[in-house]
């Protein structure tokens, strides 16, 4: 299989991957590793670190959409670069969980965006791979002696059957409610 023009276009921002590569699936191309959404500008060609990255990213990409996307950002905001990052390749038809690391504990939103939804969830001390089996109803024993690629599988086929049971909001109202920017011992930034 080869790899997808959209992985190729994001060549520089798919960063420290534990995967990537075909997975099980024909035509589905998995990624989980972190993903840079803001650079600085580059002087005399070198490679700087993001200003702004998402971490504990899980993407799948069929064809030239992504099909499944889970990322953690540490704020909600981010979902603007996230949004700029992959442009067209965001369906309505994908799956997509934003964890951001300033939403209340207390809140989930389903946000619709051009005819695209988002899943928004507050990451509380859990990692987004748990957060997504616990969501998904998956048992992580019977995902724990499968490959790499086959665990994305399972997370995108069981992701593609998930349906309502998240409020609606606004993104503005979601953006309005958010708190601060916590590091990593929950104190805000």
């Amino acid at each position: 299989m080869t790899t997808p023009t959209l992985f190729s276009a994001l060549d520089g921002k798919l960063l420290s991957p534990t995967f990537s590569g075909p997975t099980g699936k024909t035509a589905r191309y998995g990624f989980r590793g972190e993903l840079g959404l803001k650079f600085p500008p580059s002087i005399a060609g070198e490679k700087r670190p993001p200003e702004i990255k998402a971490d504990q990213v899980i993407l799948a990409v069929e064809g030239e959409t992504v099909s499944f996307l889970a990322l953690h950002v540490d704020s909600l905001a981010h979902l603007d670069d996230v949004r700029t990052t992959f442009g067209a390749a965001l369906v309505p038809t994908g799956k997509y969980f934003i964890f951001a690391g300033n939403v209340d504990i207390s809140k989930k939103y389903l946000l619709d965006i051009d005819g695209v939804s988002y899943y928004v969830l507050p990451l509380d001390e859990a990692t987004v791979y748990n957060e997504l089996l616990e969501l998904l109803y998956l048992e992580k024993g019977d995902l724990k002696k499968m490959s790499s690629e086959a665990k994305i599988d399972a997370i995108v086929d069981a992701a593609a059957k998930i349906g309502g049971g998240f409020p609606r909001a606004e993104y503005a109202q979601a953006l309005a409610e958010m708190g601060p920017v916590k590091v990593a011992d929950n104190r805000p930034v």
